[in-house]
């Protein structure tokens, strides 16, 4: 009884140890099955039986590579131009924020309308101070000085229009002239409402009456302009009756540079027009489309070529020429006008 116990047991040890050992295999069968393919010639998905080799990873990782960069790009360019807003708009809320304390506070607004003019008027005596009003400069050469033009009330002489026989601008533009006048005006006043400072007594006329000056007493003028600095003016006038003239210099000085516009342009789109003029000279319009195949088309083809051909000798040559480059480099941005 003992010995068939034994062979019982024996039995069952065995075949617990085969189930497990089955087991085993069908789970080893099963990862195989379900484990990824290793092989080097493996097909991609997308493409069912298509064999793709190392070039095409290449590619396909520049082309991602390439996008990336694109999209990083015009975020880049973006971001720049939302900064560009919000300073501006930082600048006119803090604008709008000091008119509005200023309204609120009549001592402040008195102190910054007093400091305001005193900056102005140092900044422009500076810009006297700089130019050649009352001190002269070391210029390196007679090239660096700058010319004089001069004027009267009805003319105005410019050293461009050269020794000719009417030397004179005709018509004077609306500009220059309000300006001259204004100038005129403005050495009037100094000469009729003199400062402490200036160095002339008033006149009295024949009657003992205060002498008067006015338009019709101008003599000439001689302005020029120092485009950093300003225009200076020298004007004389004299009385009919008078033995002396009055000499007035007036300066007036260019102020800071101030911002108008700021923008971004987007030059990517833009397509770039060449019109080229031409009659009968092939061999050079030959040299002409070989720069042109070399320096356009292949660094930029968004540039479009019109040859505007004068007769009808050598016509039928330019067009084959133009024909085979474009051709050749697949450029349809040419064509040829015939007048």
């Amino acid at each position: 009884m003992p010995r068939r116990g034994l062979i019982l047991h024996t039995r069952t040890h065995w075949l617990l140890l085969g189930l497990a050992l089955l087991c085993s295999l069908v789970l080893f069968m099963y990862l195989l099955e379900c484990a990824p393919q290793t092989d080097g010639n493996a097909s991609l998905p997308g493409v069912v039986g298509e064999n793709y080799g190392k070039e095409y990873y290449q590619a396909l990782l520049q082309e991602q590579e390439e996008h990336y960069q694109t999209r990083a790009t015009s975020l880049k360019r973006q971001i720049a131009q939302l900064k560009q807003e919000l300073q501006e708009m930082s600048e006119k809320m803090r604008s709008l924020q000091e008119r509005k304390n200023v309204g609120a506070n009549g001592i402040g607004y008195q102190s910054n309308k007093e400091q305001a003019p005193s900056d102005l008027l140092e900044f422009l005596h500076s810009q006297i101070d700089k130019a050649e009003v009352s001190i002269g400069a070391k210029l390196p050469s007679e090239y660096g000085v700058i010319p004089f033009e001069s004027f009267t009330l009805m003319k105005v002489f410019q050293l461009e229009m050269g020794l000719t026989r009417h030397p004179e601008e005709k018509p004077v533009r609306k500009d220059k002239r309000d300006e001259l006048v204004e100038v005129i005006e403005a050495g009037l006043e100094v000469i009729n409402n003199p400062d402490e400072d200036d160095e002339q007594e008033d006149e009295e006329g024949p009657l003992g009456e205060k002498l008067i000056f006015n338009e019709n007493d101008f003599i000439e003028g001689y302005y020029r302009t120092e485009r950093d600095k300003g225009t200076q003016y020298e004007l004389f006038f004299k009385k009919a009756d008078l033995m002396e003239y009055r000499h007035v210099t007036l300066f007036r000085p260019f102020g800071p540079l101030m911002k108008v516009k700021s923008e971004m342009i987007d030059i990517t789109r833009s397509i770039i027009n060449i019109i080229v003029p031409l009659a009968e000279r092939t061999e050079a319009f030959v040299q002409f489309m070989q720069n042109f195949r070399d320096v356009c088309i292949h660094q930029d083809k968004k540039i479009h070529l019109t040859v505007v051909y004068f007769g009808k000798e050598g016509l039928s040559k330019v067009k084959s020429i133009l024909e085979s480059v474009t051709r050749l480099v697949n450029h349809i941005h040419s064509k040829v006008l015939d007048i």
